[in-house]
């Protein structure tokens, strides 16, 4: 049991670090292309994908808890709060992916189509099967949820603060939103569109993280083999 899911979180690293490289090169390829000489704005707006940072906080889970299995029976208490969040975002960036954006391109340039499946579809699944099944899960309690919730809200604010005083040199946009949602001048109720999506996800992220929680205080999976 152990060693199975050994391969499967150093798998899962394999994948989403590749899969985050092979988009970043695309990007880079797609940016040179579109005549942007000065290509920070650029990445600081690639790396503002939520999509991409809860897979850069997977790959951490992974790689922390291939370790973890090969020297400890139990999770650290703060890992498990961690493998709970990158668990819930995961989960969260699956559904609105799979929901709301799948085919259509995304402002981080052409998109690369077998890791924009790893991203979205692949790495939220392993990371799912692994809270659910991977041995050394700690019980998680209900004030927990507050973590949970804590960095999408700050994602949130960050974006809409961003969105509005960023130039988006590769599409000569004088705004950039990471999501079509997320920008106001794409609907015609505007930032009330923006509000009812806003909610709306952190409903869906509350009740991931729930679900999370509920699921870490059943009985955790055997640790002896």
């Amino acid at each position: 049991m152990r060693i199975l899911f050994l391969v499967l979180r150093l798998a899962g690293a394999v994948a989403g670090i590749a899969a985050i490289v092979g988009q970043l090169v695309t990007s880079l390829g797609y940016w040179a292309g579109a005549g942007v000489a000065d290509v920070t704005v650029p990445l600081v707006s690639f790396f503002s994908f939520f999509t991409i940072e809860s897979n850069v906080g997977a790959v951490a889970v992974f790689l922390i808890g291939a370790v973890v299995l090969l020297l400890r029976r139990d999770d650290p208490a703060w890992f498990s709060i961690l493998r709970g969040c990158v668990t819930s975002y995961m989960a969260v960036t699956g559904i609105v992916y799979n929901v709301l954006l799948r085919g259509i391109e995304l402002p981080q340039g052409a998109t690369l189509p077998w890791s924009n499946e790893v991203l979205h579809v692949v790495a939220p699944v392993l990371i799912v099967v692994d809270w659910a099944l991977a041995p050394g899960r700690r019980r998680l309690e209900w004030r927990h949820l507050g973590w949970v919730v804590g960095f999408p809200i700050v994602w949130a604010v960050y974006t809409m603060i961003r969105g509005p005083l960023v130039y988006d040199p590769v599409r000569q946009r004088e705004t950039w939103y990471p999501y079509p949602f997320l920008d106001p001048s794409l609907s015609p109720e505007g930032y009330v569109s923006v509000a009812f999506y806003i909610v709306l996800i952190a409903l869906v992220i509350g009740a991931v993280g729930a679900a999370v929680v509920w699921w870490s205080r059943r009985r955790a999976p055997e640790t002896a083999q």
